[in-house]
């Protein structure tokens, strides 16, 4: 048994939500999967604790509010959810950072609004936010690829370091994190953004082995990998192409200006593009047909808004990266956008009301 995700009164969406969900897990394969070559383990330990925990927890609450529970906790929807939260997280946190992210995902911002379709914020983003702000030590422990560590973080080592907090061999998170030179290492979006804090040039900057040949080593096939997904999801026509060519867009335009104004302080749009979570951003949480605009001009609007706002708090914000921040504004704005620009019924004139 299935329900159609459809945006009332004049726009829908006939695919089936199982159908859908399905689709869009399938499509983030290649992302996940370059996470795990460069990165190892961690996000497929977390991405198996959040669905655990989101089958469980929306069990519970169907239960309460006496819903049928197959019809609902088989849609896809949770497991969905559970898996871009796992995605987000750093590799080596601790497992409770998971199960908490999903808990409040599922039960406070999906399940307490009346479940899917009710909900006004993406569940993914709006747990991803709540953990960034209420834990950011543990929201700040990320792992650098595999090639740069001088442990070996095989799976043992990992599932180990995320119940514990350390290895098999008793090495910490951080002594994990630490390179050969002894230094800790972080994100390249981190490191660039510390770096021209300190003063350094974006050339000076890039010489980091996080940066790697091109962009941002690991991540930028990282962000190939879900744009491999979502080209897969636009050919399917699961997705609408307005909402992520406008997103990269609006990157594309922003980030050149501010390249092209002072290269010195603003890195290129190609590290813009494939660092970070922008092409999971693009494809796979601005796209969520609840939370985001219906009409075709509003799509648009929302993501050139969204690729504003990644630019601006990449740039000027205190958080290296913004997708998360850009998406939950978003959705508060997506209801306002619609107002203004869902097209008019047939066999009204512009302005009747």
């Amino acid at each position: 048994m299935a329900f159609w995700i459809a945006s009332s009164p004049h726009n829908h969406n006939h695919t089936k939500t199982p159908n859908l969900m399905r689709l869009v897990i399938l499509a983030t394969i290649p992302g996940v999967f370059a996470q795990w070559y460069f990165f190892g383990w961690g996000n497929l330990i977390h991405i198996g604790l959040a669905m655990i925990t989101a089958l469980l927890s929306e069990f519970i609450v169907l239960s309460l509010r006496k819903k049928p529970i197959a019809h609902h906790l088989l849609d896809g929807s949770g497991l969905l959810t559970a898996l871009l939260i796992g995605i987000c997280l750093p590799a080596l946190t601790p497992w409770w950072i998971s199960v908490i992210g999903t808990l409040f995902a599922i039960v406070i911002v999906k399940q307490l609004y009346g479940g899917l379709g009710h909900n006004p914020f993406n569940p993914a983003m709006a747990g991803y936010v709540m953990l960034l702000v209420s834990f950011p030590i543990q929201m700040t422990l990320w792992q650098p690829p595999l090639s740069l560590l001088t442990v070996d973080l095989n799976f043992a080592n990992t599932l180990t370091t995320i119940l514990t907090g350390f290895t098999v061999e008793g090495y910490s998170v951080e002594q994990v994190r630490t390179s050969i030179d002894g230094i800790t290492m972080a994100t390249p979006l981190d490191t660039l953004k510390t770096n021209l804090g300190l003063g350094f040039t974006v050339l000076e900057t890039i010489t980091s082995p996080v940066f790697g040949e091109n962009f941002s080593l690991g991540w930028e096939w990282v962000n190939a990998g879900f744009l491999l997904g979502g080209l897969f999801l636009l050919t399917k026509k699961a997705i609408a192409w307005q909402t992520p060519v406008s997103f990269l867009l609006s990157i594309f335009v922003c980030s050149f200006i501010g390249y092209s104004i002072n290269p010195d302080a603003n890195p290129s749009t190609m590290f813009h593009w494939f660092s970070g979570a922008t092409m999971l951003g693009a494809f796979f949480i601005l796209t969520d047909p609840v939370t985001g605009a219906t009409s075709n001009k509003g799509r648009l609007i929302v993501g050139a808004l969204a690729g504003l706002l990644v630019y601006l708090i990449r740039t000027l914000g205190g958080y290296p990266d913004g997708v998360a921040f850009a998406v939950l504004l978003c959705n508060m704005s997506a209801p306002l956008i619609d107002q203004y620009t869902r097209p008019r019924t047939y066999g009204h004139a512009k302005g009747e009301k």
